[in-house]
Formats: structure tokens, sequence, C-alpha cells
């Protein structure tokens, strides 16, 4: 009996102490959560160009305590603390802390975050790039003397610490002379071997050089300078406006030409011969047929015969400084005349230019009448008529306008002096009248 009763006491004394051994879930505290630590910058970190100041971040949960350390590279086998700044979130903690590296810094970091009995770590790199030396070397531009608007090699070679860098970008910039400042002008790459070149206009006196900009992996450079000088070549010439007339013509017919030779920088040209060319339709030749010297505006008037289909332009050869030119080509179709009509006689008369004298650059006023003869009686006739003037000390005539003279004959119009001389009307006729001249009358230009 009493062997029974022990035994019953043994069993629970055992019973009570299992229960304080093992203690059920619902009493158990459970360990703090820590979450991976962020880096900003992310890793690595480039110090190259100077400190930069890293944020770290994580979060914990179950504990509002935590640590993080940072072991830097090395042999060093304890962390030093970064301080923390908490900020709740929930059942969340988050914490920020930030620490700054430079040059001194590179190598393999370890970071550890500690939160009661719970901890998280890894590691992150800093990095320092050496910054590469760059020149550049044999810079040239050549030739050294030429024409403005021609082409200029440049060309030189970029090195980074003695050996050629190639894939790299390199400006070529001018400075003109009586200036400071240098222009961009363009952009090469270099090649595998560092040498880079370029074609370039010169247009201006001045210096060449190239700039090689400083990047995270390499320092800036200038070349030395190269001085190039531009001469003023030959300018070029154009003749605009250029016109035969009429179109189409009857064989045997005059022709007149006209345009304005301009250079490059001027308007009109005085003074220089311009020719006139033809070419008759299936042919390939070009035939010189008459010139003229172009006036005060540039301008120049010629005329010849008709006698084929073909094309009329206008050729000024050029002079010292001026490169020459050709004009657009004009086609002009000659009709064969059909028979002509028995036509009336016609005569121009009571002309006068006045005033006379004239202030250079005013208007000279003309006036006249045109007659046909219908049978044996002279009649006033409306008729074209052509106004021409020959400037003193010249033998030619030059065409100036066209007007038409009323029902009973009468003839007005004007134009603007600028130097002496005669003035008169042509009808040139028509499918009545034959055609006619009139007298000529003087005008002095004064300035």
């Amino acid at each position: 009996m009493l062997q029974r009763i022990r035994v019953a006491a043994l069993a629970v004394t055992l019973g009570a102490g299992a229960l304080v051994l093992a203690p059920t879930a619902a009493t158990a505290a459970a360990d703090p959560v820590v979450t991976r630590v962020g880096i900003n910058p992310g890793p690595p970190i480039d110090v190259t160009n100077g400190a930069v100041t890293a944020t770290f971040r994580f979060a914990t949960k179950g504990t509002d305590k935590a640590e993080l350390q940072l072991k830097p590279p090395g042999e060093i086998s304890v962390g030093k603390p970064v301080d923390l700044t908490p900020t709740k979130d929930g059942d969340w903690t988050r914490w920020t802390g930030t620490r700054s590296f430079d040059s001194t810094s590179a190598g393999k970091w370890s970071w550890l975050a500690i939160a009661g009995g719970s901890s998280r770590g890894g590691t992150f790199e800093v990095v320092f790039k050496k910054v590469l030396d760059t020149k550049i070397v044999d810079f040239g531009a050549s030739p050294d003397v030429v024409d403005k608007g021609d082409l200029v090699k440049v060309s030189g070679r970029l090195l980074a610490d003695g050996k050629g860098y190639g894939g790299q970008t390199v400006t070529i910039t001018f400075r003109e002379r009586g200036t400071d400042a240098y222009r961009h002008v363009t952009k090469v790459t270099s090649r595998a071997d560092g040498s880079f070149s370029a074609a370039v206009r010169a247009d201006e006196t001045g210096w060449w050089r190239a700039e090689f900009a400083a990047t995270s992996a390499a320092k800036d450079s200038v070349s030395d300078t190269d001085r190039v000088d531009v001469r003023r070549g030959d300018v070029d010439s154009r003749i605009v406006g250029f016109d035969a007339r009429p179109e189409p013509v009857d064989k045997g017919d005059r022709l007149t030409f006209g345009g304005a030779l301009q250079v490059e920088g001027r308007d009109g040209v005085p003074g220089e011969r311009v020719s006139i060319s033809f070419r008759a339709a299936g042919s390939h030749r070009w035939e010189y047929v008459t010139s003229d010297v172009t006036g005060r505006d540039g301008r120049f008037w010629a005329s010849a015969t008709a006698q084929t289909s073909g094309w009329w332009r206008a050729e000024y050869a050029g002079t010292r400084g001026v490169r020459g030119s050709v004009s657009g080509a004009d086609w002009v179709r000659v009709d064969q005349p059909a028979p002509a009509p028995e036509k009336a006689d016609s005569r121009l008369i009571k002309f006068n230019a006045y005033p006379e004298p004239v202030k250079r650059g005013k208007y000279v006023k003309v006036t006249g009448k045109l007659q046909i003869d219908d049978e044996g009686t002279w009649e006033g006739y409306r008729g074209k008529v052509a106004l021409y003037f020959k400037r003193a000390g010249s033998h030619k005539w030059q065409y100036v306008k066209t007007t038409w003279s009323n029902s009973s004959g009468r003839l007005y119009t004007k134009a603007k002096a600028w130097n002496s001389g005669w003035w008169r009307f042509v009808f040139a006729g028509d499918d009545d009248a034959k055609g006619d001249s009139s007298g000529s009358d003087y005008v002095r230009v004064k300035r």
C-alpha cells in the first residue's frame, strides 16, 4: 500500500515538471524579423569623381531596437555601427542611416543588420577607377594656304597614358583671325590607334585645333594650334534674266537678246563683255553670233537675224578674280514667213523727245505720229512702235520699250534718262503696213 502511494506521488511530480519545461505555442516569444539592407546609390558605389554619401535602409518587426554594422575591407573583424533613424510603420519599424565613402574606401565591404536575436548580413563594393591622362599629339591642318571655300585636312592622334585611345569623340574647333574665342566646327571619332582626321571648309584665316572633353574615365586635353591662311579666290559670276525674243519669229526677222551679269557679293557689273551664242536644232555645237558690253546696272542688249530654230544663250568669259558663267538656254522657233501681201507704206513724223536738257534719272517724254499711205492719202494708223536709244559716243541703238499709237496715229510714252544721247521710234510694220523709223532727237542729261 505504501509502495503504491509513493509511485503515484512521483507521477504527479513528473507531470508537473513536464508542464513547466515545455511551454505551449501561445506562451512562446517569436524572434524579431529583419529585412535585407537596401543601399542607395546601388553598389558598386563609384567614388572616382569624389566622395559619395550612401544611404542604408532596412526594416524590423517584433522589436524597437536595431543595429547596423559596416565592416571595411581588410583584416578588421569588428564592424563600425552606423547611426540609425527609426520610423514606425504599423507593426514594422523602418531604419535609415548614412555613411560617406571616398577613394580610401575602395574595396569589398560587409554589412550586418541586428535586431534582438535575429540578424542579416551581406556585402557591397566601393570602387575607385583610375582617370586616364590624355594628350593630343601630331595635330596639323594642311595645306597652310588655301583659296576661300577650299577644304583643309585636320588630323592628329589622341593618347591615353601614352597609348592610342580609340573610339573617343574629338571636337575640331577654329578661331578666326581678330577674334578671341574658338568655335565648334565638327566632331570626329578616334580610330583604334587614336588617330583622327576630318575635312573642313576654310572661309577665313585663323587657327585650328582639336579638343577632347573629360569623361568619367579620362581627363580632358587640347592640341597645339595650326594656322591656315585663306586668300580670296576667284568669285563666281552669273547671268540672270536672259531672254531671246520674240518667239516664234519669222526667218529673216531680228531677234533681241537681253539679261544681266552679276558677280558674287555685288549687283550688276558694268563694263564686261557678254557674248551671244547659238546652237541650231539637231546640232551639238555652240557658235558665236554677237556680243555687247554691260551697262551701269550690268544689263546687256544685243540683236541678230533669225535664220533657223535653235537655242540661244549668253556667255561671260570672266576676268581676273571673277569666274566666267553661262546663262540658261532659250529656245526660239523660226518660221518660214508666208509670202508678204502688198503692204502700204508707213511713216513716223513729228518725232520729239523732251525736255532738253533733263536731269539724270528723270523721265524723257517722247511723242510722234504714225501714218500709212491710203491710196495717196496719209492717214493716222494704230500700230505697235518700239522706242530705241543710242548713247552719246556709241554706234548702237538699244531697245527701250514698246508702245502703241492711237487710232489717229498719235504716239506718246516716257522713259527714264541716264545718259545723254539720241532717241527715236521704230515701226517694224505689220500685216498691212511696211515699217519705218522716225528721225532722231538728241537729249542732253545733266547730273
